[in-house]
């Protein structure tokens, strides 16, 4: 048997060797049979039989068909010869639809290689094209055995491969994205595909498609080496893809054919910074500024200097006429009835007003203290018992983006039409510390590889994914056991969905998650083999494979004799950029991270199975950190849930509760001691305020409970900022009229015959209309900042206009009657915590100035308002004016999200893991609305990005975005529904089609029966239900519809919102575009959708909405200014522009901090005119009031009285609370509300208490 084995062999070598090379001759001809060294093909692998024999005259239906398929080849009938039969046209067709389905794009290519292979198949001169090398008895389909032919060379030159290869390696797949190159290119994928390596995978029969070896001699024109006798490689013209078909094909599209591309020009680059005169502009406009404003002010002191030496020898000539006829001085008035203006007038008469009426208020309330005590608790209460249904709000969507905002509206219009942007659930893991290593290849030679491409790594990787896969609870929700299957994002079994039906994007997946795939080997065999068997090697199958996968993912059989999918076992491909990262220019096997995905279904919050996904997450959250604490593990890696960054920001408010307690302690505490007197040792316990501090505290929680019970009656919710800043502000408020009032008292001497009530009341006189102006000015600031779009703005400036109008009134009722029961305690000599004790010293009837105002008096304000140091003042707050009008313009405008985080968290490590690992950013859908013309040729071609597609179409506008990545933010362009669904008409591709309803359900459905089809309602029964699900919404038409590209990765607040930009700027381009498709509707509209994108739109009009909000701040400040103090417009516009230069010095050092612009600054920045209105305000309404007779005694007396009440009710009562709120965990709490409080906090008390004083002495009335 060995015997005749051998002969047969031998005879065969013999008359292989023997055939002759001559025109018009055959080597093969008519199929054989099924080649019995080739399996599990996805068409039968039919050879032909050796057959040295003349070109057959094609005729009839033989010729039809040879038309059909090899058009190139067709000489007219009677006029045609080929090597092939009828039969073998069918097999050729059926090979070539497969790999046309991704060629078909671009005609062409499509046309050159349908031309390559009916060459070797038919040509009439087939015996001076191709040697036969191996043949093999086979049986045929009808009849004997017969010698079959399994494998033969193909001489081809490499004019006509190259220009073959450059016609078809830029054709896309627009599915996903890739080249259509890197599915036929076997392990090279595209990046190192060449001709040659092209026409080997298509002569390999173990691709899945070949049905026999052909081995492709590419030669050079002209030279014969190699070349047997009579064999000439073929030379024929293969057509460019920027040319048309014999057949009537168009030219390939720009996308899959740059010579087709027309001459788009780039992009315009980003605006230049600002300069003038080669210097930035802000700068020198800063400096030129600050020169005029010098020169200015130097100016006015000169014209003061000149003018007071009028006044002065006018006082003398006045002082000379002053004397009676014995030549004594009559004594003069302080102040010469020719200086008291009409505004002077207007004050004091709107002083007196305001001061009667309270005089009386407080009269009354003194008088029945316990009575008002019950009323205003009994508001409170009502006010209060809204909280029973109070809503805070944590969505951070709901906070910071306005319902009716662009980006709210469009995340609405998408989550309506599809399903909202799925749960992501990752892990990004590393190996540090192990070394890579060079494999040599039999097929790359010596490649790198990273230590972290190792197979025990990627088995351990498996086994953890398979822990997270097997995870299982028990649900309320469900009443049962619930599993990854009840709610993961399964796209291809969406309604019944079993585990292997989950999209889990990772490395092992293209093993389909099998163990027995990552242990597979291989001897060596022969050329063809890819993989050794290394049976010590801990890297084994792992080194080629790795790489054949990631250059091919869509890959359904590799081409080794493994024959294992490249896909994952949910069915779809796993791109490399979303299994590994860390890597650059491709070169996927030096990744440094492997990157492992769970994709949950994004359920509304009101869906029961939304807990469901949320108690997976805890689970998957477990696993992972108990994973994390096993010192055996090999990884080092980060982690995040959907559920994390709002599990992080709860935790940390909670951690973050007892400092803000303790905050509110110490400035209890400083209350309730700097309010007492401490004149004698033995009335300590009389005279303290430890009880009058407490109330004051009281009436400021209840005027936050009433503000936000009140608010919660009405339905506005409440938010985590409004429980941390609005108590604060209030308390800003509220301790420096508790100050005023009180250390006004303690200044105040009873008048003889006055009652303690009567007392009380004229005190309350004399400093309620100053904390009415300051109140009324923050209130209806912040009413009006509630005129804001941004809902956390919006619902801060409403709870704090209330809360500090409320905290006015229940200080003018609530306070003023603790204060007349305390007066009446103290009178009596009780002690303050022991009422029944008292003491024998009695009460001085002096007034207790305590240390503070004499020192103001004596030290303080003398040193201020000297003439040199005024100066001195006014230069230095120029200059701080000047840089930091500078610094605002380069203040960072953005929120990174890591900030919301703890310091600590494992979502900081996750940030930083994504941002240095991550190849690609987030997908961004380009969004159609209804109303565009689908139905037409016309429509489809304003989408599409095939061949005939308008050439500024919307995939093609989008493809020219990704050519400039770092100005569009554009990686990877835009898959095209459109372009499948053209695919899936084009009757040269009949892949993938079939009936999904109706009486042929299952069967193939050929396009050419439904040639008016287009997006007609036949559209869908017939085209892919996972499509319908993902890219287009439709009823009767088309609704809407997305297209998916990916940003490139964005790793800042400042190339989200630029991204954004950029992406809307490219949809506007698209629309205007698309609407002048006849029937398209005028108001159709396309718009870019990212997850991210309702969190970065408010960085696009922030600045303005913060001009707008703080301006509307400014506005009452300055009104209620001059209305409490009778039409003073000068003392209004002092104390307006104190307020400004406070808010634009704390942008500046914001900027010089580190403190970037964004809702949350701009919240502090509104509650900063707040807080500056009670530095401000008091000291310029002192100033106007003053009876001094000259602008700098008027300035001293105001900043020795009202400066001191400011210092020791403002800021000695922030300071302390904010110093504790440094060691909060919280970045956002350190960052904006212990760093930015103490700048407002520091600036106001150096405006209020340094520049003001300076600026009325020049300036002031």
């Amino acid at each position: 048997m060995v015997r005749v084995a051998a002969l047969i062999t031998f005879l065969a070598c013999v008359v292989l060797s023997e055939a002759l090379h001559e025109p018009g001759y055959c080597a093969f001809y008519e199929e054989c049979g099924l080649n019995p060294s080739v399996g599990g093909t996805l068409i039968p692998p039919i050879v032909p039989c050796l057959n040295y024999s003349q070109a057959r005259p094609i005729l009839g239906d033989h010729y039809k068909k040879l038309q059909q398929v090899c058009p190139m080849l067709a000489q007219g009938e009677g006029n045609t010869f080929a090597c092939c039969s009828i039969k073998q046209l069918n097999s050729l067709e059926t090979s070539l639809t497969l790999s046309k389905a991704v060629l078909i794009r671009c005609p062409s290519c499509a046309d050159n290689f349908a031309h390559l292979h009916c060459i070797t198949t038919c040509s009439p001169n087939q015996s001076q094209i191709v040697k036969v090398t191996k043949v093999m008895n086979v049986t045929q389909l009808v009849g004997n055995p017969k010698e079959a032919v399994v494998g033969y060379q193909a001489f081809l030159t490499t004019n006509f491969a190259d220009a073959s290869f450059q016609s078809c390696k830029n054709v896309r797949i627009p599915a996903t994205g890739g080249f259509a190159i890197a599915t036929m290119c076997g392990r090279y994928g595209a990046k190192l595909c060449t001709p040659q390596r092209w026409f080997d995978f298509q002569g390999d029969s173990s691709n899945g498609l070949a049905p026999l070896d052909i081995d492709f001699q590419l030669m050079k024109e002209g030279d014969t080496t190699g070349v047997p006798e009579g064999v000439i490689p073929y030379n024929g013209r293969a057509l460019g893809c920027n040319e048309t078909t014999p057949s009537g094909g168009e030219a390939c599209s720009c996308q899959d054919c740059q010579e087709s591309c027309p001459s788009v020009p780039p992009p315009e680059p980003p605006t230049p910074p600002f300069t003038l005169l080669g210097i930035d502009g802000y700068l020198l406009i800063s400096i030129i500024l600050l020169c005029l404003l010098v020169l200015a002010f130097l100016t006015y002191l000169a014209a003061c200097e000149k003018s007071k030496k009028v006044k002065d020898e006018e006082k003398g000539r006045r002082k000379k006429k002053s004397k009676d006829q014995n030549s004594n001085e009559i004594p003069q008035q302080a102040i010469h009835p020719s200086e008291v203006t009409c505004a002077d007038k207007n004050s004091l008469a709107a002083q007196a007003f305001l001061s009667s009426l309270f005089r009386a208020w407080g009269t009354v309330m003194a008088t029945y203290p316990l009575m008002v005590l019950l009323l205003s608790a009994v508001i409170v209460a009502v006010f209060a018992a809204g909280l029973k249904s109070i809503e805070l709000t944590t969505d951070p969507v709901e906070l910071w983006s306005a319902p009716n905002s662009r980006a709210r509206q469009e995340k609405e219009f998408h989550d309506t039409h599809f399903d909202p942007f799925f749960r992501t659930n990752q892990l990004i893991l590393t190996a540090p510390g192990r070394e890579g290593y060079i494999y040599d290849s039999l097929l790359f030679g010596p490649q790198n590889f990273s230590g972290l491409v190792s197979k025990d790594l990627i088995i351990e990787l498996l086994e953890l994914q398979t822990r997270i896969q097997q995870i299982e609870f028990w649900s309320e929700d469900l009443n049962r056991t619930a599993s990854l299957k009840d709610v993961c994002f399964a796209p291809l079994n969406p309604s019944n969905p079993s585990l292997t039906d989950c999209a889990v994007n990772s490395l092992p997946q293209y093993f389909q998650n099998s163990l027995d795939n990552i242990n597979y080997s291989l001897k060596p065999t022969d050329s063809s083999a890819v993989v050794q068997k290394l049976h010590l090697s801990r890297h084994n199958l792992l080194f080629p494979f790795f790489h054949l996968l990631s250059s091919s993912p869509l890959s359904f059989k590799d081409i080794t004799d493994l024959g294992m999918s490249c896909m994952a076992d949910y069915g779809a491909p796993v791109f490399s950029f979303l299994a590994v990262g860390g890597y650059s220019n491709d070169d996927f096997t030096n990744a440094e991270a492997f990157i492992m995905t769970f994709s949950l279904n994004n359920y509304a919050r009101s869906n029961p199975k939304f807990n469901v996904a949320m108690q997976w997450e805890s689970e998957f959250l477990k696993i992972v950190q108990d994973y994390q604490k096993n010192p055996a593990a090999n990884f080092t890696f980060a982690y995040m849930a959907e559920r994390s960054l709002e599990d992080e920001i709860n935790r940390t408010t909670a951690e973050d509760i007892p400092i803000f307690m303790i905050s509110y302690a110490v400035i209890f505490v400083y209350i309730a001691v700097a309010l007492g007197e401490y004149s004698s040792c033995k009335r300590i316990l009389v005279d303290s305020k430890f009880l009058v501090g407490l109330g004051g505290i009281l009436v400021v929680g209840c005027s936050v409970l009433s503000s936000m019970g009140f608010y919660s009656w009405i339905g506005i919710p409440s938010s985590l900022v409004i429980l941390q800043v609005v108590p604060f502000l209030v308390l800003a408020v509220g301790a420096d009229n508790i100050f005023i009032f009180v250390l006004e008292y303690q200044r105040d001497v009873r008048r003889p015959g006055e009652k303690r009530e009567e007392q009380i009341g004229r005190v309350l006189g004399n400093v309620a209309p100053s904390m009415l102006l300051c109140s009324l000015s923050e209130s209806v600031c912040f009413f009006l900042g509630a005129l804001s779009t941004m809902p956390a703005v919006k619902s801060f400036a409403l709870y704090a206009a209330l809360a500090v109008l409320m905290d006015f009134v229940l200080q003018m009722t609530a306070f003023v009657a603790l204060m007349s029961l305390d007066a009446r305690r103290q009178d009596s000599n009780r002690c303050e915590l022991l009422c029944c004790v008292k003491v024998g010293k009695e009460r001085s009837n002096k007034p207790n100035e305590g240390f503070l105002l004499p020192f103001m008096r004596k030290f303080y304000a003398p040193v201020l308002l000297h003439r040199f140091t005024r100066v001195i003042v006014m230069l230095v707050f120029i200059i701080m004016l000047c840089g930091s009008l500078y610094l605002m313009f380069n203040v960072t405008v953005g929120l990174d999200q890591e900030l919301a985080m703890p310091k600590g968290s494992y979502m900081l490590d996750y940030f930083q893991y994504l941002y240095k690992y991550f190849e690609v950013g987030a997908p961004v859908y380009f969004v159609t609305k209804k109303g565009f013309n689908f139905t037409s040729v016309e429509g489809m071609n304003a989408v599409c990005s095939s061949v005939g597609c308008d050439q500024f179409s919307l995939a093609q506008k989008i493809q020219y975005a990704t050519n400039y990545p770092e100005r569009s933010y554009l990686g990877i362009p835009a898959n095209s529904w459109v372009d499948d669904f053209i695919d899936w008409l084009n009757p040269g591709s009949k892949c993938c089609r079939l009936y999904t309803l109706g009486p042929n359900a299952g069967n193939f459905c050929p396009a050419n029966q439904c040639k008016t089809l287009y997006m007609k309602e036949d559209f869908i029964n017939t085209y892919s239900v996972a499509c319908l699900n993902s890219c287009i919404s439709l009823r009767t038409q088309v609704h809407a519809s997305r297209f998916m590209a990916y940003h490139t990765p964005l790793t800042n607040s400042q190339e989200f919102t630029a991204a954004l930009l950029m992406a809307r700027e490219l949809a506007d381009n698209i629309t205007k575009g698309m609407r002048k498709i006849p029937g398209t509707s005028p108001d159709f509209e396309v718009f870019p959708y990212t997850v991210t994108n309702v969190f970065y739109e408010q960085y696009l009009t922030i600045v303005p909405e913060g001009l707008f909000s703080i301006s509307l701040c400014l506005l009452p400040t300055f009104v209620v200014c001059c209305l409490l103090l009778g039409l003073d417009l000068r003392s209004g516009l002092l104390n307006l522009l104190t307020i400004i230069m406070i808010v634009v010095d704390t942008v500046g050092v914001m900027t010089l901090w580190g403190i970037d612009y964004n809702a949350v600054a701009l919240i502090n920045l509104v509650t900063a005119v707040g807080i500056s209105v009670e530095f401000v305000s008091h000291m310029t309404r002192s100033f106007a009031l003053s009876i001094k007779p000259t602008h700098v005694e008027r300035a001293k007396e105001a900043t020795a009285n009202m400066g001191s009440a400011v210092f020791a009710g403002v800021a000695m009562t922030n300071l302390p609370g904010i110093l504790v709120l440094a060691f909060a965990k919280a970045q956002l709490i350190q960052i904006f509300f212990f760093r930015l409080n103490l700048v407002i906090t520091l600036l106001g008390m150096a405006h209020g208490l340094i520049f003001l004083p300076v600026l009325l002495s020049y300036f002031g009335m």
